[in-house]
């Protein structure tokens, strides 16, 4: 890691027989002050400038104006900020192959090693977007659906084939595994992320930009990740950082537990609806609460995926027992349970019972309260309770406007 370490955070953490090297939160918090009521997404956000810190795209500046946004809550500082990896689907990641070939192009043209051109960060292209289904109705309908697949891009998995076999940091999902949020949360994030270099095993908070609006499913993981444009993807491929400002942390508190026969689809509209009157366009929101403990993660993660739904930048989850809970039942490696554990709780990153972080404002919804929904007529965001349901359709179609 090229980090100037400044602020001398550097530590070891021992998990499962392996040592860990870490750039810690509370060591840094000796300088920069107390970072307990720091929110989540911050802090993510302050490890990675941390670990960045060349005292020219992060400064020690960058450093203590994060720390300081707990006494305005809001901050006009702008930092670049690096994620872990990179996320693509095939309508956008077919074109960056096609840009680092021609990369490759260039510099052998110019005497140069095109093996040199390599992704710096490391990459996964789900290819979900471009699947047609042509079967349907019986057993064989998938294997049938994927050899069409196959027949009809053959071209271009060709091409992207050998793109993962000549590109380092390069894997691509194949079509008929699922669409990339899926795939995503359930295979590809790990919420802690880890990297050999110069012989030491670094270990930080597993984030992401990706090429879809929905990447934000992957914050109900505890991952901290958003969609960005195609340009911006592949610059954060190259290792270049992502500009952004510090931005504002809307809390949104969750308590109670959801009544029998409510659903996550009814949760999510409510807390859409309410988001939406809010106003959260270009800034976090970071749940919390008791009520998290009764909140599985797959309905966290439909939360999370609506976040462009409810104008956010990303619905950020803390990790805590769900999040390891899911870790196993997905099949993740208990080693790596055992290390975002471990991660978390040394960074403060591990959601307590009763734990208030300090927000730029809050809302607070009691889980009990929510009732079966739909949406629309037109937009998500126009919930209609289910009894209301019938009166909304006659308003909609004007049939409850009588003759003056």
């Amino acid at each position: 890691m090229p980090s100037l370490d400044s602020l001398k955070s550097l530590k070891t953490l021992d998990v499962s027989n392996k040592t860990y090297h870490y750039f810690s939160l509370p060591e840094a918090a000796k300088t920069l002050g107390n970072l307990d009521t720091l929110p989540m997404s911050l802090k993510v956000l302050l490890e990675n400038l941390l670990r960045w810190e060349d005292n020219q795209t992060v400064t020690g500046e960058d450093l203590k104006s994060l720390a300081a946004w707990l006494a305005e809550r809001k901050s006009d500082r702008e930092i670049q900020y690096r994620p872990a990896r990179v996320l693509m689907q095939d309508f956008t990641g077919v074109p960056a192959v096609v840009d680092l070939a021609a990369m490759r192009a260039a510099v052998a043209k110019a005497g140069g090693d095109p093996q040199r051109i390599n992704p710096l960060s490391p990459v996964d292209l789900v290819i979900d977007h471009s699947v047609m289904v042509d079967k349907f109705g019986d057993d064989r309908a998938f294997s049938e659906n994927v050899d069409i697949e196959m027949q009809r891009n053959g071209e271009r998995y060709a091409f992207l084939r050998w793109g993962q076999s000549a590109f380092d940091n390069f894997s691509v999902v194949p079509p008929g595994t699922g669409i990339c949020h899926q795939v995503n949360l359930e295979y590809l994030g790990r919420t802690v992320w880890t990297k050999e270099e110069d012989g030491r095993t670094y270990a930080f908070p597993d984030t992401l930009v990706g090429t879809d609006s929905h990447t934000t499913m992957i914050n109900g993981l505890g991952v901290l990740g958003w969609g960005v444009g195609g340009i911006e993807a592949e610059a954060a491929m190259l290792g270049q950082p992502v500009s952004m400002l510090i931005p504002e942390v809307i809390g949104f508190k969750l308590t109670g537990k959801l009544k029998e026969g409510i659903t996550a689809t009814d949760l999510v509209l409510t807390v859409t609806q309410m988001l939406r009157k809010k106003g959260v366009v270009g800034k976090f929101v970071e749940f919390y609460g008791d009520g998290l403990a009764d909140l599985p993660l797959a309905d966290r993660a439909t939360i999370a995926n609506m976040a462009p739904e409810y104008g956010a930048t990303c619905g950020f989850f803390p990790v805590d027992e769900v999040t390891l809970e899911y870790l196993r039942l997905s099949g993740r490696p208990e080693t790596t349970v055992e290390l975002v554990e471990a991660y978390t709780k040394a960074q403060g990153l591990w959601r307590l019972p009763g734990q208030e972080p300090v927000f730029t404002d809050a809302l607070e919804l009691d889980m009990g309260s929510v009732v079966a929904s739909l949406a629309g007529p037109k937009r998500p965001q126009d919930r209609v309770a289910l009894p209301d349901v019938s009166q909304a359709f006659s308003d909609f179609l004007g049939l409850a406007l009588k003759p003056s």
